[in-house]
C-alpha cells in the first residue's frame, strides 16, 4: 500500500445512542469511528490526542500525548497508517458531537423507481428525455437527504445515474437496478396506445414511448423474455423485474388477471439464476403468486390480494413479499383515472387481509414504498414505516427498513453491486451509511418521516451529504 492509497476521510461520532439495525436495545453513550467508507471502531470514549494513529484495516487506534477537549476536535491532523508496510499519512479528522442523538443505519427502500417517482405519468409521455432525467437526478438527491441511503430500483432507466452516483459525479442513494420492467403485451408494463400493435405483427407503428425510455420492455414468448432478461443483466441489473399480473396505473389489465405463462416466467428465473441472481414480480393476486413460485420466482411486489394457498406456498419456499400500506386518500390518488382509482381501492382494501396472512405464516417481509407519478408527495416515503405499527413492533419495523432489506438484497449474489461490507447495520466493517436522528425511533418510528425533518445528518459511503449541526 502506497501513501496515496491511504484514505483521507476520517469521521468520529461522539456521544451517540446506537440502533445497530438488529438489536432492540440502544447502545447508549458510544462513539463510532469511520475511516474512508467503512465503520472501523465502535467503542466508548474513543479519544483523540495531539498524536493519534488509526489502523486503516482494523480501526485499531492509539493515542500519544494529552487528550484534546471535544471543542478542539472539529478538524484535527491525525496519522492514518498501514501497520504491515509501516506507511503513514497525515489527514484531517472530522469530529461530530451527536449530543445523545440516535445513530442508526441509513434507511433502505426495497421498491423504488428513481425516474417514475420524479415525474407524472403525463410528463413521461410528453416531455423531453433530458428533462425527465434532470428530474430523476434531482429526486435522487432528495431521496438521500430524506435518509434513504440505499434503494432497490425495480423498474426504469437508472444504470447511468447509478454509475454517476457511485463515482461521486451525482448525489443520491446506492441503487440496486433492475432496468426496464419486462411485460407482456397488455400487461402492467404496456403503456402503449391501444392501436399500437406488437411489433411482430408488422404494423410499423414504431416503439412506444415507455419502451423508448427503457421504463418497460414488451416481451412475449420464451425467446423474447430470455432476450429481455439477458439484456438487463448485460447492462448490470442486480435483479430482474417481471410483470406477472394486473396493475393500478396500467390501462388494460384488471388486478385479477395473471400475466406470463409458467414457461415464460421459468425462463426468466432460470436465466437470472445462471447469473446467481433472482427475479421479482409485480403481482397482486394469489393465483399469480402461486404460479410464479412454482416457476422459481423469489420476490413478490405488492400481493394485496394474497390468498391462503399462495401464502402457505410462499412460506414453504422462503420467498419474499414487499407490500405497501396504501391509504385510499393518499396524496396523489386524486390524479388517478376513475378506472385506476377503482383498482387502487381494491389494493387498499386488501392490505389488512394480506398482513394477517403475512403474520400467520411468518413470511419474509421487505419494506418498499412504490411512490410514483406524484413527485410532490415523495416526502412521505418514510411515513410508511408507522403504518405497519398494527402488525409489527417498532424494532421489527426498523429492522425491516435496514438489516432485513439488506438480507433480502443478498439474493443478488455476485450481482450485488456493493461488496465491501454489509449494508443496513452499524457494526465494525460495515459500510458507513449512517443517519443521526433527533429522538429515539425505537419509541416512535414516525419521527423518521416528513422528508427527514428529524434527521439532521446523513452519511453515505463515509461522506456526509447533510449536516444541520
Amino acid at each position: 500500500m502506497s501513501s496515496h492509497d491511504i484514505p483521507s476521510e476520517v469521521t468520529l461520532f461522539k456521544n451517540v445512542n446506537i440502533f445497530d439495525g438488529e438489536n432492540e436495545q440502544l447502545l447508549e453513550g458510544y462513539d463510532v469511528l469511520v475511516v474512508k467508507n467503512l465503520i472501523r471502531k465502535i467503542d466508548k470514549n474513543i479519544t483523540l490526542s495531539a498524536s493519534y494513529e488509526i489502523d486503516v484495516k482494523t480501526g485499531g487506534y492509539k493515542s500519544i500525548g494529552a487528550p484534546m477537549q471535544l471543542h478542539d476536535m472539529h478538524q484535527k491532523d491525525i496519522t492514518v497508517y498501514e501497520p504491515v508496510k509501516n506507511v503513514k499519512k497525515e489527514v484531517k479528522v472530522s469530529v461530530i458531537d451527536g449530543g445523545g442523538r440516535t445513530l442508526m443505519p441509513g434507511l433502505i427502500d426495497a421498491h423504488w423507481h428513481t425516474l417514475l417517482s420524479s415525474i407524472t405519468l403525463q410528463e413521461g409521455h410528453s416531455e423531453e428525455v433530458d428533462y425527465l432525467h434532470a428530474r430523476e437526478i434531482a429526486e435522487a438527491e432528495k431521496t438521500l437527504l430524506r435518509g434513504f441511503t440505499t434503494v432497490r430500483d425495480v423498474g426504469g432507466p437508472v444504470f447511468g445515474i447509478k454509475k454517476a452516483i457511485d463515482q461521486g459525479i451525482l448525489v443520491g442513494p446506492r441503487i440496486l437496478p433492475s432496468g426496464a420492467m419486462i411485460s407482456q403485451t397488455s400487461g402492467h408494463g404496456d403503456f402503449g396506445l391501444v392501436w399500437e400493435a406488437p411489433r411482430y405483427f408488422g404494423c410499423g407503428m414504431g416503439i412506444p414511448r415507455f419502451e423508448q425510455l427503457e421504463i418497460s420492455r414488451m416481451a412475449d414468448g420464451v425467446d423474447e423474455v430470455l432476450a429481455a432478461t439477458r439484456y438487463n443483466l448485460k447492462k448490470g441489473a442486480s435483479q430482474i423485474k417481471l410483470m406477472a399480473g394486473g396493475g393500478v396505473s396500467s390501462q388494460y389489465d384488471p388486478l385479477y388477471v395473471n400475466q406470463y405463462l409458467f414457461e415464460e416466467m421459468k425462463a426468466a428465473a432460470d436465466a437470472a439464476a445462471d447469473w446467481h441472481t433472482y427475479v421479482t414480480v409485480h403481482i397482486y393476486n394469489g393465483a399469480g403468486i402461486t404460479r410464479a413460485l412454482k416457476a422459481g420466482i423469489k420476490g413478490f411486489e405488492h400481493g394485496h390480494l394474497l390468498d391462503e394457498e399462495a401464502a402457505k406456498l410462499l412460506s414453504e419456499k422462503g420467498g419474499w413479499l414487499c407490500t405497501q400500506p396504501f391509504y385510499k386518500d393518499d396524496p396523489g390518488s386524486e390524479t388517478l383515472s376513475p378506472r385506476s382509482y377503482e383498482k387502487f381501492l381494491q389494493v387498499c382494501e386488501g392490505f389488512e387481509n394480506t398482513m394477517k396472512l403475512v403474520k400467520k405464516y411468518n413470511l419474509n417481509m421487505a419494506f418498499g414504498t412504490d411512490l410514483l407519478f406524484s413527485p410532490e408527495t415523495n416526502g412521505i416515503q418514510a411515513n410508511f414505516l408507522a403504518r405497519f405499527a398494527k402488525y409489527y413492533s417498532n424494532v421489527e419495523i426498523l429492522r425491516m427498513a435496514t438489516s432485513t432489506n439488506a438480507r433480502y438484497f443478498e439474493l443478488s449474489g455476485h450481482g450485488h453491486p456493493y461488496q465491501e461490507g454489509p449494508l443496513g447495520v452499524i457494526k465494525e466493517g460495515a459500510y458507513a451509511d449512517i443517519i443521526l436522528v433527533d429522538g429515539n425511533p425505537l419509541d416512535d418510528v414516525s419521527i423518521l418521516g416528513d422528508s427527514g425533518k428529524n434527521i439532521p445528518l446523513v452519511m453515505k459511503d463515509g461522506v456526509i451529504y447533510k449536516n444541520r449541526f
